[in-house]
C-alpha cells in the first residue's frame, strides 16, 4: 500500500462526535445477542482441566470459564489472578472453555499479565478521552513500562494540556468505579467497517490489517467499543491504581504525511503502594537522566548540524578513553588483534555481503565519481575482506580480530533519543574466526571476558540463548551441534559464576543460533549492550577458507589471495541497534553453493561486542552511577581548593604533582569563599578535594574530603595520599575511600 493511499481524511468536528456512541452500541448489542445465542446452542460436553500441579479439575465445554475454577480454588485466587493462559495461549477469564485445557492463573508479577493489565488501562484512558474531547482513537497498546494511546482531535492542531490531564484522570476514576466488564465479540470485516465508518483511522486499519471475508474480535467496556485482539482483565474495577504520566504528539502509522495524533502516557498498578515506588522510581529515574547528566558534567552534545551524531567534549573524551583502555587491556591479555578497516565502501562490497539489497535504506549512500558507496553500519564485510588478502592457515585460528570502528545507520529522525539511538558511533567490535571445534572454548572464553568487564562497573547481566528458527539457512545438524556447544559453555559459566542464563526457542538468527547479553542497573533496569551471534554463512558469502592440518601443502601460497564469491548474501548486523531480516522474506539470502577446495575448511565466525556501542554503554553508565563515577572512569577525580590566597603555591605544586601522575586534577583559585568552592566541586562531582591550608603547607600534608562525605576530612602525607589514590584507580575499584 503506498503512502499516498495510507493517508486518511481530517477528524470530523466535534460537534458530528456524539452520534458515535450509540452508533457503535446498536451494532454491538445486536452481535452481542446473536452470539450469546449461539454460544448458548453449544454442546455442552464433560471436560477436564490440568491446573500446573497436574490436579485435574472437571469442568463443562462452552460453560465453564477460568474465572469459575479460580472462585471454585479461592476467592483470593481470583482477586489477584490479572488473566489465564489456557493451553499456552493468555485468555479471558470470563471467557468459557472449549475444551480439555491446561490452564494456568497469571497474577501481576508475570510479565505477559502485566501487558494485559496495562493493555486494559489503555482502553480505560480511551473511554476518559472520547468523553472529554469526543476524538477518534487510533493505536493503544501496552509497553515496557505502562502504557499509551494515541487519538486524533476534532482540531488538528490542539494538544493535550495539564488542565485536560487532571480531567482526563477524573474520568478514568470514574469508569473504575463503574467496574465495567470488559466484553469480547468476534465481527466480520463488513460489520467492523460499518461499526466504526466515524473513525477514518480505524476504517483504514481494518481495510489493510483484516483480510476479506475474515474476522476479527473488539472489546467493549462502558460505552466504549475498540478493535483489539485482547484479552483483558475482567472489568475495569481491577484497575486499583493509576496515573498519567506526559503526553506528546506522533504521526497516524508514523507517518507525517498523515494526520497528527496526540498521545497520552499512563502507569498503572494493582496497589496505590506499587504506583508510589514506581513514581519515586520515575523521579530517581530522572535525576539519572544521561541527558541531564551529560550536559551538567560537560560530558557531550549534539547540533542540529548533525542529527544523532554526538559531540564527546574533553570531559566525555576521557570516560570513553577509560572504557576503552579496559578492553584493550583485555584485548592484549586475550591475544586479539586489532584492525582498522575503512569508513566507506563502494557499493560492491555491499552487495557481495547483500547488504546493499537488503539494507540499503539503512545506510548512509552517495556517489563518487559516478559509482555507489556507503558508510559503513557494520564491521564484518571489512574484516571478512582481512581475512580473505591471503591464505590462511589452521595454526592461525582463531583469529580474534578486533576494531573500534566507527560506524553509521541512517535511524529515523524521530526515533534518535540521546546516546541511546544515534546515528553515528562506535562499538568495541570483534569478530572471531575459528574452526567448528574452537566454538565451545571461545565462546567460554566470551563469558568470561563479559565477566571481567561488567564486574568491574559492579553489574549484573544474564544470557539468553536464542536456538534455531522455524526458517533458517544451512543443515539441522550444523545447527544441533552449535546449539549443544553453545547450552554446553553456558551452563559450565552458570555454574562456575552463578551467573543467569535462560533458553529462548525458536529466536535465533536465520544463519546462525546467538546469544543475548543484557546488563543491570542501579534502578534494577536492563539493557541489552551485545550479542555473540555464530555465523555460518557470511564465511561462505566472501567464500573464506583455511588449510587444515592434514594438508601437506600448506605454507606454499601463503601469500595467495583467496577469491571472493560475488553473490547475494544475509542482512547480518552487529551490535543491538538492528535486527537481521527472517528467513522467507523478501530480505532473506539465497544459500550459496561453492565447493571448499580439498585441504581447506570453512571457518565459523563469530561476532561479538562487549560494550556494544560506546555511546550507548556510556548513557546506561551514566544513569547507572547517577554520574557519581568511581574514579578510575571519572572525568574529574580531584579539585584542589586552598584555604587562603597564602597557599596558593602549594595548591599548584600538588596539581602539577598529580597530573605527573596522570590523574584528572584541577585547582580552584577563583574569588569565591572556600566553602563555595567545595561546594562547586561536589555538584560537579569530584570524587575527592583536597583542602590546603598553612598546616598542610608546613608538614606537606592534604586535607582530603571524599565525594558525598558529611565534611569529614582526612589528613594524609601526600606521598601516602598519592600512593592510595594510584591502588584506587589502578585497580579500578568502585568504592571512594583512601581507607
Amino acid at each position: 500500500m503506498t503512502k499516498e493511499a495510507r493517508t486518511v481524511p481530517v477528524v470530523a468536528s466535534a460537534k458530528e462526535d456524539p452520534a458515535f456512541f450509540a452508533h457503535r452500541l446498536v451494532i454491538f448489542d445486536k452481535l452481542k445477542a446473536e452470539q450469546d445465542k449461539a454460544l448458548a446452542e453449544k454442546s455442552r460436553d464433560p471436560i477436564t482441566i490440568t491446573l500446573p500441579d497436574g490436579k485435574e479439575i472437571p469442568a463443562t465445554a462452552w460453560e465453564t470459564s477460568p474465572a469459575d475454577i479460580a472462585r471454585g480454588i479461592s476467592k483470593s485466587l481470583l482477586d489477584r489472578t490479572v488473566i489465564a493462559r489456557v493451553n499456552g495461549s493468555l485468555w479471558d477469564m470470563t471467557r468459557p472453555l472449549e475444551g480439555d485445557a491446561r490452564l494456568e492463573f497469571l497474577d501481576f508479577n508475570n510479565d505477559e499479565a502485566k501487558k494485559v493489565y496495562w493493555h486494559s488501562s489503555a482502553h480505560v484512558l480511551g473511554e476518559a478521552a472520547e468523553k472529554k474531547f469526543s476524538c477518534h482513537l487510533c493505536f493503544g497498546p501496552p509497553t515496557d513500562e505502562g502504557f499509551f494511546y494515541d487519538f486524533g482531535m476534532p482540531d488538528q492542531h490542539a494538544s493535550v494540556t495539564a488542565d485536560d490531564q487532571k480531567q482526563l484522570k477524573s474520568l478514568m476514576d470514574s469508569v473504575v468505579k463503574e467496574r465495567q466488564p470488559f466484553e469480547r465479540l468476534v465481527m466480520s470485516k463488513e460489520d467492523l467497517l460499518h461499526m466504526f465508518e466515524y473513525n477514518p483511522f480505524k476504517q483504514e486499519l481494518i481495510k489493510s490489517k483484516v483480510p476479506d471475508g475474515t474476522s476479527t474480535t473488539v472489546y467493549r467496556c462502558g460505552p466504549l467499543i475498540d478493535l483489539c485482539l485482547g484479552p483483558h482483565v475482567i472489568d475495569t474495577g481491577r484497575i486499583k491504581a493509576f496515573a498519567i504520566l506526559k503526553t506528546g504528539a506522533s504521526y497516524f502509522l508514523g507517518d507525517p504525511k498523515n494526520p497528527p495524533l496526540q498521545r497520552v502516557y499512563g502507569i498503572s498498578f494493582p496497589d496505590k503502594k506499587l504506583l508510589a515506588a514506581h513514581l519515586h522510581y520515575l523521579e530517581e529515574a530522572a535525576k539519572r537522566d544521561h541527558r541531564r547528566i551529560g550536559k551538567d558534567q560537560e560530558l557531550f552534545l549534539f547540533h542540529d548540524l548533525s542529527p544523532g551524531s554526538p559531540f564527546f567534549l574533553p570531559h566525555g573524551m576521557r570516560i570513553y578513553n577509560a572504557l576503552k583502555s579496559i578492553i584493550q587491556s583485555e584485548y592484549h591479555k586475550r591475544d586479539y588483534v586489532e584492525v582498522m578497516s575503512p569508513n566507506m565502501f563502494n557499493a560492491d562490497l555491499w552487495k557481495q555481503s547483500g547488504h546493499w539489497n537488503h539494507y540499503q535504506d539503512d545506510m548512509f549512500t552517495f556517489e563518487v565519481e559516478k559509482a555507489k558507496w556507503a558508510l559503513k553500519p557494520m564491521n564484518c564485510p571489512g574484516h571478512c575482506l582481512i581475512f580473505a588478502s591471503r591464505e590462511r592457515s589452521y595454526r592461525e585460528l582463531p583469529l580474534r580480530m578486533a576494531e573500534f570502528g566507527i560506524l553509521h545507520r541512517n535511524e529515523a529522525s524521530g526515533a534518535l533519543t540521546g546516546l541511546t539511538r544515534v546515528r553515528r558511533f562506535i562499538q568495541d567490535d570483534s569478530h572471531i574466526f575459528c574452526s567448528e571445534d574452537q566454538i565451545g572454548p571461545e565462546i567460554t572464553g566470551l563469558f568470561d571476558f563479559l565477566d571481567t568487564v561488567y564486574g568491574k562497573l559492579g553489574m549484573q547481566f544474564k544470557l539468553k540463548l536464542s536456538t534455531r528458527p522455524e526458517k533458517f539457512l544451512g543443515d539441522v545438524e550444523t545447527w544441533q551441534k552449535a546449539e549443544d556447544t553453545l547450552q554446553a559453555a553456558l551452563e559450565q559459566f552458570a555454574v562456575s559464576h552463578g551467573a543467569q542464563w535462560e533458553l529462548n526457542p525458536g529466536d535465533g538468527a536465520f544463519y546462525g543460533p546467538k546469544i543475548d547479553i543484557t546488563i543491570m542497573d542501579a534502578l534494577h533496569r536492563w539493557h541489552q549492550c551485545a550479542t555473540i551471534q555464530l555465523d555460518f554463512q557470511l564465511p561462505r558469502q566472501f567464500n573464506l577458507t583455511f588449510v587444515t592440518a592434514n594438508t601437506s601443502s600448506e605454507g606454499s601460497a601463503a601469500s595467495k589471495p583467496v577469491e571472493s564469491a560475488r553473490q547475494p548474501a544475509a542482512q547480518l548486523v552487529d551490535g543491538a541497534q538492528s535486527e537481521p531480516p527472517k528467513e522467507g522474506s523478501k530480505d532473506a539470502p539465497k544459500e550459496v553453493a561453492k565447493a571448499v577446495p580439498a585441504g581447506h575448511a570453512r571457518p565459523v565466525m563469530i561476532h561479538r561486542a562487549v560494550v556494544g556501542s560506546f555511546e550507548r554503554f556510556i548513557a546506561v553508565l551514566t544513569e547507572h552511577f547517577a554520574g557519581k563515577w568511581p574514579l578510575w572512569l571519572s572525568p574529574r577525580q580531584i579539585l584542589v581548593v586552598p584555604v587562603m590566597t597564602d597557599a596558593e603555591p602549594y595548591v599548584k605544586e600538588v596539581e602539577a604533582l598529580l597530573k605527573e601522575n596522570e590523574f584528572y586534577a584541577d585547582s580552584d583559585l577563583s574569588g569565591n569563599t572556600m566553602n563555595k568552592k567545595i561546594r562547586n566541586g561536589q555538584l560537579l562531582q569530584y570524587n575527592f578535594i583536597f583542602v590546603l591550608g598553612a598546616k598542610e603547607m608546613e608538614n606537606r600534608t592534604v586535607s582530603i574530603r571524599a565525594r558525598d562525605s558529611k565534611g569529614d576530612l582526612a589528613t594524609l602525607p601526600l606521598d601516602e595520599a598519592l600512593k592510595k589514590l594510584r591502588q584506587l584507580r589502578d585497580t579500578r575499584e568502585l568504592n571512594n575511600t583512601l581507607e
